[in-house]
């Protein structure tokens, strides 16, 4: 399975020299927690919601401070092309929460360990599915007085 059927897409960027307050406007209106910053198209780092809150605001900086000065780089990124595994791998070495995803050197999506916890939520559904549906047929808790298994009654039929 590659990358691209696990990212979220678009990602939002955000030029260098982007006025922090106008980044935090960009995610509030995008509905997203990090940014990606790019210089002449390329990612140069990521800028996440924390890094707003406690780099700039916390450390007491400009508003009308470039994002460049509280971005996270270089940036660690996949492509959309690579196998999941290869991006498994480079959350866990690397650390991070969230990786770009390249196309070329063109940013075209983001993938988080969120997607990545989604990926793994699938794959046990699918490996269980059988089983969990045999599983639901059967009500939760101890069996009561009288149940016989698979939750039927004495004298119940069947």
């Amino acid at each position: 399975m590659k990358v691209s059927t696990s990212m979220s897409c678009p990602a939002v960027t955000v030029p260098a020299e982007m006025p922090l307050e106008a980044v935090a406007r960009q995610m509030d209106e995008y509905g997203v927690g990090s940014v990606v910053v790019t210089e002449h198209g390329a990612p140069c780092g990521v800028v996440t919601d924390r890094d707003l809150a406690v780099r700039a605001l916390g450390g007491g900086l400009d508003p009308d401070m470039r994002v460049a000065a509280i971005m996270s780089a270089p940036v660690i990124t996949v492509h959309a092309d690579d196998d999941i595994h290869q991006a498994y791998r480079t959350f866990r070495r690397s650390g991070v929460r969230r990786l770009p995803v390249l196309e070329g050197q063109r940013v075209v999506g983001m993938l988080t360990v969120d997607d990545m916890l989604m990926d793994v939520f699938q794959r046990v559904a699918d490996l269980l599915g059988p089983v969990a549906w045999s599983v639901l047929e059967e009500p939760p808790g101890p069996p009561s007085a009288g149940a016989l298994p698979g939750g039927r009654r004495a004298g119940a039929p069947r």
